[in-house]
């Protein structure tokens, strides 16, 4: 089964090592299994939420960009896109903005945190806050929705992001959906693996605290970021603590095991600091060298640039139109041309139809029951560990596949490969149960 994935990337500032070798190398790794379907997009909508400089804007757009092709994307597997080239992922922010609760956003980490630093400086709560701010987890539910992503890589802080992206997608799919799973439910993905390097202070490399290491800047600027690296007082002959050294540390990610165990022993053995880092600008040299040739020609030809980003939104629009159209008629914005028409005055009444309803439990679990037309249960699911398994037993018994009913007492449940994934409610007695069959069969075969 192919597994689509999707992240994207805020244009507001130049990729460093730290962004490489914690997000870039392992989605481009990922990006390359065969069982990927891989969606990467540039979130230059996000960026105007933290940033109201267009010149850095469009600068950062063409920086990571060029890092992420430079270092080995590959675009004929991977979807590769600018957030702004789809015009179907505002139009859904709104759709989704209308069923997202207020409530819901309130208790967003962001909002919060500015909230609370304008009480503690005797601000109005509100004071600064956008509603770009404020709506940011829509817009995000809208990027991870529209291509109904199955997994989100994303940092420990962006967790509640896509939980809430579950919740909007959730409650569209309940009103919408008339039994359908118009969404898929979004699983964030936290790579436990994944590098954080620390920068030239030992604190975690970020440019708040101007301690990066410029990931294709010159070599010879390479090599001074590496010499401000801090160290301890040892002298050179005097054994180092290379698990207590940064410099080791930013060592490890980028080598191999035997180079490791070469470098510990050198570090034990009184290896000069200096040279240390000599060795490890000798290290990131012979692993960014080529990149860095393939990201300034990309930078100076914008055009070819341009070319790649707009094939990628093409090819990710001919997704989201036609589902984009999809949702515009489950909401109600559909065609005049598409009504039947009737004879005059003639008044025509929808016929109600079984359907499936799914929702998540207090305790985390995913369930769906099966309504009847008159709105009755039929089916109650057992608890599913996440949505994505509770929507593919869905998905099954809509199908059409031979059904697997088994009287059970005053009941039945439904079985799957010898497994029970639904129960019925009890009924008075045989005959009640027996029709209660008979529609359930009638109400699956209406799903088809």
């Amino acid at each position: 089964m192919t597994t689509r994935i999707l992240t994207g990337i805020t244009t507001t500032g130049t990729p460093h090592l730290g962004n490489y070798a914690g997000a870039i190398r392992p989605a481009i790794v990922a990006s390359r299994a065969a069982d990927a379907d891989s969606f990467y997009f540039l979130a230059d909508y996000h960026a105007l939420i933290k940033c109201d400089d267009p010149a850095r804007i469009q600068r950062s757009r063409l920086e990571i960009a060029a890092t992420w092709l430079a270092l080995g994307l590959d675009v004929n597997k991977a979807t590769f896109y600018r957030q702004s080239d789809i015009p179907e992922i505002p139009e859904l922010c709104w759709l989704l903005t209308c069923v997202a609760g207020k409530g819901l956003l309130n208790r967003a980490h962001a909002y919060k945190a500015s909230v609370d630093k304008n009480v503690e400086a005797g601000e109005d709560p509100d004071a600064g806050i956008t509603m770009g701010l404020f709506s940011y987890p829509v817009l995000m539910a809208a990027d991870i929705l529209m291509f109904n992503a199955h997994k989100v890589p994303v940092g420990r802080d962006q967790i509640q992001h896509v939980e809430m992206a579950r919740d909007i997608g959730q409650r569209f799919n309940h009103l919408f959906g008339a039994g359908r799973e118009l969404f898929t439910l979004p699983e964030a993905v936290i790579e436990e693996e994944v590098a954080t390097l620390p920068g030239l202070d030992g604190r975690k490399m970020s440019k708040s605290y101007d301690n990066t290491i410029p990931l294709f800047g010159s070599a010879k600027q390479l090599k001074d970021a590496i010499a401000r690296i801090v160290t301890d007082s040892r002298l050179p002959g005097e054994p180092k603590d290379a698990d207590g050294s940064h410099l080791f540390t930013l060592y490890q990610a980028f080598a191999t095991p035997a180079q490791q165990a070469e470098f510990r022993a050198e570090l034990e053995g009184g290896l000069a600091w200096g040279e240390a880092k000599n060795r490890l600008y000798q290290l990131l040299e012979s692993e960014l060298g080529e990149a860095r040739e393939r990201y300034n020609a990309l930078i100076a030809r914008p055009a070819d640039l341009e070319d790649i980003l707009l094939a990628g939104a093409a090819k990710a629009r001919k997704i989201a139109t036609p589902f984009l159209g999809e949702l515009r008629e489950a909401v109600g914005l559909r065609s005049f041309r598409e009504q039947v028409q009737t004879a005059a005055g003639e008044k025509k009444k929808a016929a109600k139809s079984a359907r499936f309803v799914s929702f998540r439990d207090e305790d985390g679990s995913f369930r769906f029951r099966l309504l009847d037309a008159a709105g009755e249960q039929l089916l109650l699911s057992k608890a599913f560990a996440d949505g994505k398994s509770a929507g593919m037993v869905n998905k099954r018994l809509q199908s059409g596949e031979p059904l697997d009913v088994r009287a059970e007492g005053q009941g039945f449940g439904v079985w799957l490969d010898d497994e029970c994934v639904a129960t019925s409610p009890a009924f008075a007695d045989a005959v009640a149960l027996d029709a209660a069959i008979a529609r359930l069969r009638e109400a699956l075969a209406t799903q088809e």
